[in-house]
């Protein structure tokens, strides 16, 4: 080919890159104009989507308006839109699209933490009753296993505290309770801060595993940050929340990470494996990675680094806490029982012509939750990837709940974006994306 059809091959390319790089800059402006618009009028008084709450973003007063839900939706598909565009970008190769280099997309994922991080707490009280169990244990002498925060409701900190968990004892894990403890010190604004920053460092923690993890497995690693760390859910839901899942995901990946690095002594299995085990002393959630895990690897190795975190877990929380703190199945089983409106078994049930949820369904569900795990295990056995088993598993777990809340379906997530096979991904933004059409029900009402 001579030199002059070379260069005007090269002209529909040039122009190409310019276009994409344009569509990026003006899709990465728009989710966070969209994320911004959300975090101030949040800040501008409470409202039905703002939790009652200590005053701390008082910086943003004035710039916006109280917010409703029409504004809110509006903004989340703004922002879901925005992220749709960009991870298609982001699937192109970095000729097509300039834009979307590594720099660009490590500073529009910073750029959100620190809009999101900056506000009032969004859309949950959860974080209140974090620091309530905390308050109960440290300055109340109260075992926050067995009483629930109405035991406190003299404290400050009750009055932020949502009423569907005052009678509620803790349902999360040992090591997340004392981990908690030392914010108690703080006074209930301080320890609002303390979490808020605890969810931010775990959110940046997770990301850089994220990171190495994608690189690890011959991904690339700015397509798997931007896939997680630029996610509505995660970004508005999870760190605007700033709950404590994102602790748990960071143990996760780091268990992930540990395991993608050969070890012939097993060391690093079994540290992974007590990583995860670790993680369940957070969330108990986690734990659905072990057996896969163990399956894959088929060595002593992880089942003696999750034995020895286990019994020393389990001696501890039994000293702190008492045989309530080691019996978290109970808890478990108490909130299986729960039902919310955004479950995907409550919209069957409706669509079914039921009322509700009913304890056989309860069972059905369990029962399918069973045969989904035993499938992926048999399929780790044979060599299927047992990280993307772990995410399906994970997925499986989110939508046969009844009570699934927005943070949950961000589990599968970190685990979709290091693993190749892509259906694993498009599930869990799937039921991402029906969980946003499921709250677009406002945005039908006429306007009063």
């Amino acid at each position: 080919m001579s030199a002059v059809a070379h260069s005007e091959s090269r002209l529909p390319r040039a122009r190409t890159r310019r276009w994409a790089a344009a569509l990026a800059f003006g899709l990465a402006l728009a989710l966070v104009a969209a994320t911004a618009e959300i975090v101030v009028d949040g800040a501008a008084g409470r409202s039905a989507l703002i939790p009652l709450s200590p005053h701390i973003a008082g910086w943003l007063a004035g710039l916006g308006e109280r917010l409703g839900y029409r504004v809110f939706l509006i903004a989340l598909l703004v922002c879901c839109g925005a992220y749709g565009g960009l991870a298609l970008l982001a699937h192109r190769t970095r000729e097509d699209a300039p834009a979307l280099r590594e720099r660009s997309i490590i500073a529009l994922v910073a750029l959100l933490h620190v809009i999101v991080f900056a506000g009032p707490v969004l859309l949950s009280t959860d974080v209140f009753s974090y620091i309530a169990y905390a308050r109960m244990g440290v300055l109340h002498g109260l075992n926050p296993y067995l009483h629930g925060p109405l035991a406190i409701r003299h404290d400050p900190v009750f009055r932020y505290v949502g009423h569907d968990w005052w009678k509620v004892a803790t349902a999360y894990g040992p090591l997340y309770t004392l981990l908690s403890y030392p914010l108690a010190l703080l006074g209930v604004l301080g320890a609002l801060w303390g979490m808020k920053l605890a969810a931010l460092l775990a959110s940046a923690g997770t990301l850089v595993l994220i990171w190495r993890c994608a690189r690890a497995r011959g991904l690339d690693p700015a397509t798997a940050l931007l896939l997680v760390g630029a996610n509505p859910l995660y970004v508005i839901y999870g760190l605007g929340g700033a709950h404590n899942d994102l602790l748990m995901m960071l143990a996760m990946m780091a268990a992930v990470s540990l395991m993608l690095v050969p070890s012939p002594s097993g060391r690093r299995e079994a540290g992974a494996a007590a990583t995860i085990v670790a993680g369940g002393l957070i969330k108990a959630t986690v734990a659905a990675l072990l057996p896969f895990m163990i399956v894959s690897r088929r060595r002593l190795a992880p089942i003696i680094g999750a034995l020895a975190v286990a019994a020393l877990g389990a001696i501890v929380s039994y000293l702190i806490f008492g045989v309530h703190g080691v019996d978290l199945i109970s808890a478990l089983n108490r909130d299986a029982s729960f039902v919310s409106s955004d479950s995907f078994a409550n919209e069957l049930a409706h669509l079914l012509g039921k009322p509700g949820v009913f304890p056989v369904d309860h069972a059905l569900l369990k029962a399918a939750l069973v045969l989904i795990v035993v499938h992926l295990l048999w399929r780790t056995w044979r060599g299927y990837d047992w990280i993307a088993a772990s995410g399906w598993a994970l997925l499986a777990i989110s939508v046969t709940s009844t009570w699934l809340l927005a943070w949950y379906i961000l589990w599968p997530l970190p685990l979709a974006v290091v693993v190749r096979d892509r259906r694993l991904l498009t599930g869990t933004l799937v039921i991402q994306a029906l969980f946003v059409v499921h709250q677009l029900s406002p945005l039908l009402a006429p306007v009063k």
